[in-house]
């Protein structure tokens, strides 16, 4: 085997540790079982009370005429003409809450350990950049089973309700799928880069409210001066969220700009981990 395919598989090995450690956290400790009951409770109110009362909702000519309004408002008309309700209704409740739900499930990405000295212990063992790409994939792993067993339980619901739904429910479970994993990623790779140079999940969170709260108004007074500033805000995470919601149609600006948010924010995180002392 050459030297070079060597190192890469054996880098590849210590980035699936560190990214199977995440899953681990989560998944087989208690505090991470706890994480996991809230997250259950929510869905399950969010299931039982939203998105299984989508038809009864939607087939009342009330809801008819002020969702036309409404949605029509917004652009949204596209989704009154989804076959399956229930996944119309998920969508619009997944593509603005998992987001901000990455957010707080990746704000301790390597806070915790530098806090407790053991990063400086990790990276004797892995590069730093393994260590961010590791953790990174941890987290992204760690919401795409969370979105897609809710997406199932969804599927599931509708099926109960009329089986001859199941085979177009999942073939658009996919599609949804996909456009949720990919409008998450820059909030993970986000808190990535939060994480970098930040020593508390607490304050992570923190820097990352003041990050969404102020920055997008700053650029905003900012570019009334300086017109070119306004490309900041393909900086922020979810940017496009707004349009991605109701578009019916493939376009391509929804998923180039959380790809190169993510590509940018961790590359970020990496050079910042290098230069900074663990």
């Amino acid at each position: 085997m050459p030297v070079n395919q060597s190192l890469v598989i054996r880098s590849a090995h210590r980035t699936w540790c560190l990214a199977k450690f995440e899953l681990i956290r989560l998944f087989l400790t208690k505090r991470g079982g706890l994480a996991l009951a809230a997250f259950a409770t929510a869905w399950f109110f969010i299931l039982y009370y939203l998105v299984s009362s989508a038809v009864m909702f939607v087939s009342s000519d009330m809801f008819k005429d002020m969702a036309q309004q409404l949605f029509g408002a917004l652009g949204l008309t596209t989704l009154l003409k989804w076959q399956t309700p229930e996944l119309a209704i998920y969508w619009l409740v997944a593509i603005y809450t998992f987001p901000i739900f990455s957010l707080f499930a990746a704000s301790d990405q390597t806070c915790s350990d530098r806090t407790r000295g053991t990063l400086r212990f990790i990276s004797l063992r892995a590069t730093r950049n393994e260590i961010v790409f590791g953790r990174f994939l941890g987290q992204v792993l760690i919401i795409v089973i969370l979105v897609a067993v809710t997406l199932i339980a969804t599927v599931l619901l509708a099926t109960y309700r009329d089986s001859s739904l199941f085979i177009g429910a999942a073939m658009k479970s996919f599609s949804i799928f996909t456009n949720l994993t990919i409008a998450i990623l820059p909030f993970i790779a986000f808190m990535a880069f939060i994480n970098s140079f930040i020593s508390s999940s607490r304050l992570a969170i923190v820097n990352t409210g003041l990050f969404f709260g102020l920055v997008p108004m700053f650029i905003t007074l900012i570019s009334y001066k300086l017109s070119i500033v306004s490309y900041l805000h393909f900086l922020i995470p979810g940017m496009q969220l707004s349009e991605m919601v109701g578009q019916e149609a493939f376009v391509l600006a929804n998923y180039l700009i959380p790809s190169l948010q993510t590509i940018f924010y961790i590359i970020v995180a990496t050079v910042i981990m290098k230069r900074s002392s663990l």
